[in-house]
């Protein structure tokens, strides 16, 4: 019941989720930590964040970047429609430089900081060009999603 109720309506949209202000985000947290205390029975006075461990459920910002990065995968490993990978351009610099060989995406300029940057053609360029580089190389659709989870657990 909480997956269909809860967790479905905090996934949906993630990009236009991404970027908003910490007093929004605080909002769909709590959200989220109740419908974690009421899955495990924990009381309103214990800690949420062994709660949420426990559950492998990932704090609301950590989630929408985990959807948008997963996303971000697929278009450049060529698993989604065209109109996405229309959107992403992978990095080619003119010449042969160190950052050649580090799947990097071009992170397009926009006209407006509060709604451009959050727009999935720059938040995904952006928060993928921030993970390491053995994640970015992972071609593999399941490993890369243990991997980026467990570094977004660990970060």
């Amino acid at each position: 019941m909480i997956h269909a109720f809860v967790s479905s309506r905090i996934d949906s949209c993630n990009a236009l989720l991404f970027g908003i202000p910490e007093k929004d985000i605080a909002k769909l947290q709590i959200v989220q930590n109740s419908a974690a205390r009421l899955v495990e029975r924990a009381r309103g006075r214990d800690p949420i964040t062994p709660v949420l461990s426990r559950l492998h459920w990932l704090p609301v910002e950590k989630r929408i970047a985990y959807k948008i990065i997963l996303l971000c995968h697929k278009v450049i490993t060529h698993q989604s429609p065209t109109y996405l990978t229309d959107i992403i351009t992978p990095y080619i610099p003119p010449r042969n430089l160190r950052s050649s060989n580090k799947n990097l995406l071009i992170v397009p300029t926009s006209s407006t900081r509060t709604y451009g940057d959050r727009a999935f053609a720059t938040a995904a360029p952006i928060l993928w060009n921030k993970l390491p580089d053995k994640l970015r190389d992972d071609t593999c659709t399941s490993s890369f999603l243990k991997s980026l989870k467990t570094y977004l657990f660990v970060l």
